[in-house]
């Protein structure tokens, strides 16, 4: 794994802090998930990690804007939001098919219960960090 510079706006750090415990956990995992692509990911060398509209949200140079929340009025699933005008999430569901559950062409939405498909959810948040790179390839490079 390559040097990766990571910027956190504590704002970040307090509202992990305060999901409720059994979503905390899963959040973290996404946000780790994220981190260890951006680290294996050639092209991002800084990671921004700051809050949008009160999400932790993933901001590269050549990305585009990856948020992650849960949210009390879906208590039991939490998500992984993408720039809605992007070929993002069009792209996933062509790749990956019905391996994710998608929410319109903004999101993937993950059960509380469920297993996280690792290896196929890296390559959506890959797309992601380099989007601006990628976006005239059919399938983002995935």
């Amino acid at each position: 794994m390559k040097n990766l510079t990571h910027k956190t706006d504590p704002k970040v750090d307090e509202v992990f802090a305060n999901y409720p415990d059994g979503v905390r956990d899963k959040m973290l995992f996404l946000k780790k998930l994220v981190i260890e692509t951006a680290k294996e990911t050639d092209g991002v060398d800084k990671l921004e990690e700051t809050l949008k509209w009160g999400e932790p949200s993933f901001v590269t140079k050549n990305g585009s804007t990856l948020r992650m929340d849960w949210k009390r009025k879906s208590p039991d699933q939490y998500a992984m939001y993408f720039q809605c005008s992007s070929r993002l999430v069009e792209t996933f569901r062509a790749v990956f098919e019905d391996r994710f559950e998608y929410e319109g062409n903004r999101a993937i939405i993950f059960q509380l219960d469920q297993d996280i498909p690792v290896t196929e959810l890296k390559e959506c948040i890959k797309a992601t960090l380099t989007y601006h790179k990628v976006k005239h390839l059919i399938t983002l490079g995935i």
